[in-house]
């Protein structure tokens, strides 16, 4: 049997070591379903194959994606003219990258100044902390970065956002009152007038099923543009892996009304399945910009395709 994954290389660092471990804890549940699945031993025959479905789909995998995948990894075997259960976990692996790798678009956030991002997303998904660790990435890229307060319904989110602003040194515009719309406004030309290379604008969270809260959020890109032609250059879609498939209808509904153009999916540290990315990939592709697994400023990362498979099918690094 071959790999179908090529070998991490010795030279890794230990920081993305930590982060890959962190990774692989953070999914250990469903690493472990198919670990065991695929440690039984015995030949591929249908009754594995509707056993894989079945462990695809209670990981968030979803039943188109289950079903691609499974057609993807039929051909696999036939090609590669596998027999055994046991082979069946490098090739999955295989076809898992293949639908993935698409998805691993890195922010560039270089090509405008300022370099307007539109954080969005659902109450409770991680917005606002995301907006934090995000900054800090930012930073060590090289960027200066502001934050502009933009979730005026929550008193609380405002006062949440200007203590990461504190925790990175990072200047953050806000109101006592007004709407949205006036704090992106000035925001914008704050970041213009001091010469800032990239805005990051918080929302306030709504549900998808919230008409006028989506018009509204809609108002706020409109105001943004005017504030700035061709803003916002990025509009990032914050989605917790911990609501499984109804992440994927909070992408199809914010992508029908803002465009989305990049993912960050938060909260892989905890109870998440994983497979909801492939969902995404299958049914509605958007770029996933980064993934996050923890609290702390460093716990956001680029989206690295080849290391999220290896830790959702518990392979070894």
């Amino acid at each position: 049997m071959f790999s179908f994954l090529k070998k991490k290389s010795t030279t890794t660092s230990s920081s993305d070591s930590s982060w890959l471990a962190r990774l692989t804890s953070g999914l250990a549940r469903t690493g472990s379903q198919f670990g065991e699945l695929f440690s039984r031993g015995g030949k591929i025959d249908d009754e594995l194959y509707e056993e894989l479905e079945t462990l695809l789909i209670t990981a968030d995998v979803g039943m188109d994606a289950a079903s691609a995948l499974l057609a993807d990894l039929r051909r696999q075997v036939k090609e590669h003219r596998l027999t055994e259960a046991a082979e069946l976990k490098q090739a999955l692996a295989s076809c898992l990258l293949k639908l993935l790798q698409p998805l691993a678009q890195p922010l560039l956030a270089h090509t405008h100044k300022p370099f307007v991002i539109m954080m969005v997303g659902v109450n409770g998904a991680g917005k606002t902390t995301s907006i934090g660790k995000l900054a800090k990435y930012l930073q060590g890229q090289g960027l200066s970065v502001l934050l502009a307060a933009g979730d005026t319904f929550r008193a609380a989110a405002r006062e949440q956002l200007i203590t990461w602003g504190e925790r990175n040194n990072v200047a953050v515009i806000a109101q006592q009152s007004g709407d949205a719309a006036a704090v992106m406004f000035d925001a914008i030309h704050a970041a213009q007038a001091r010469k800032i290379d990239v805005v990051l604008a918080d929302t306030a969270g709504r549900l998808t099923t919230q008409a006028h809260l989506m018009e509204e959020i809609k108002k706020v890109k409109r105001v943004i543009a005017k504030a700035l032609p061709d803003a916002p250059h990025e509009v990032l879609l914050v989605l917790d892996a911990n609501t499984g498939q109804n992440a994927l209808s909070q992408v199809k509904a914010f992508d029908a009304a803002l465009g989305v153009t990049g993912l960050i999916l938060t909260k892989l540290d905890g109870t998440a399945k994983g497979g909801v990315i492939a969902a995404i990939a299958k049914a509605h592709p958007i770029p996933v910009r980064f993934i996050g697994v923890g609290e702390s400023l460093d716990d956001l990362r680029p989206f690295d395709a080849e290391d999220f498979v290896r830790a959702l099918l518990g392979l070894d690094a």
